[in-house]
């Protein structure tokens, strides 16, 4: 088939409102100790597709694999196997060479600004690093380039001249987005972008994020432990566990299957005290949390745990549009 020819499929696919896959995941493992026994998996056999334009959720509790899999993305962690796609390109194994060339289209936005900085420099040497790296233009140009995006997420030249120290959560946190996309990056993963910031200025850097991808057309992966920040912003939702899919859905709602999501859930404390209600604990507590050597790795703390959940790992298998489950028993209505 001619070049001609995949380029007007392409087009016309577009033109019917089919969704293009800025990212590929395909069977992603990542070990740490690979030279010892058993080992163990940060993250276990990843396939996803994340679409151009979404923004995707990614939740689970700590250590669950949710930062290691987004510095996999972003090629500053190696896959121990499975291939990475991005702009139907194979990164996987790019050099570091090889990656600079599309480092300034893949960009993160890093967990505790506080130490995401030097402390030694300023707002402007801050956001003047990946304009060094990555572009020829004179000094007054990227200053101009830095003034014109602090304005865009709230700040202003006045800023320029101030030190990490100087400055508030929500201010630092402005300036880490800044950092981020001053290079009109295509593909952004936030990685707890507001868990260090209290609940007013959450909502305004949530607002900050929907209002940017918005005019710069960006691609998110908005890793998060809170579920209300996940619900208010994204698109589709990825629930982890050591380093296990459990389920994706569209939206965290009434309509999660996995025993799993149903316990971080139940979990989330309610901003209004008025509507707060006395949530049950939906998983077995005083577990060990260790994967399995077999089996489904939610065994040990599952209130519906059975016998095939102790021998067979679960598939992630659809369970309807947009929705897929990693259950033995979910998809069969008996949870």
């Amino acid at each position: 088939m001619s070049i001609l020819s995949l380029c007007l499929i392409q087009f016309f696919n577009l033109k019917k409102g089919e969704s293009v896959n800025l990212l590929e995941i395909k069977g992603v493992y990542k070990c740490y100790n690979e030279k010892q026994k058993p080992k163990v998996y940060a993250v276990h056999n990843i396939s996803l597709n994340i679409k151009k334009g979404e923004i995707l959720g990614l939740v689970g509790e700590s250590g669950c694999g949710k930062s290691t899999l987004g510095k996999m993305l972003l090629k500053l962690e190696q896959p121990t196997r499975g291939r990475i796609i991005f702009n139907r390109h194979d990164i996987t194994d790019y050099s570091f060479n090889q990656m600079r060339k599309i480092r300034n289209s893949m960009q993160m936005i890093f967990q505790g600004t506080a130490n995401a900085f030097n402390p030694y420099f300023t707002v402007k040497q801050i956001i003047s690093e990946p304009l060094n790296n990555y572009s020829s233009e004179s000094a007054e140009e990227k200053e101009k380039k830095i003034v014109a995006m602090l304005e865009k997420v709230g700040l202003n030249h006045t800023y320029l001249t101030r030190y990490s120290q100087e400055m508030s959560g929500g201010q630092r946190q402005r300036v880490g987005i800044a950092r981020a996309l001053i290079l009109n990056p295509e593909f952004v993963v936030c990685d707890e972008a507001v868990s260090s910031i209290d609940y007013a200025l959450k909502r305004q850097i949530l607002t900050l994020l929907i209002d940017l991808k918005r005019q710069f057309d960006l691609t998110y992966l908005f890793i998060s432990h809170d579920i209300s920040a996940v619900n208010k912003i994204c698109d589709r939702v990825v629930v982890m566990y050591l380093g296990n899919i459990m389920e994706i859905i569209s939206g965290i709602n009434d309509k999660v299957q996995h025993p799993y999501t149903k316990a971080l859930l139940a979990a989330t404390l309610v901003p209004d005290p008025k509507k707060r209600s006395k949530n049950m604990v939906l998983l077995r507590e005083g577990e060990e949390l260790k994967i399995p050597e077999k089996g489904c790795v939610f065994q040990n703390r599952c209130l519906y745990t059975q016998e095939v959940c102790k021998t067979k790992q679960p598939a992630l298998v659809p369970h309807n549009d947009e929705h897929y489950i990693a259950c033995h028993f979910c998809c069969k209505n008996r949870i």
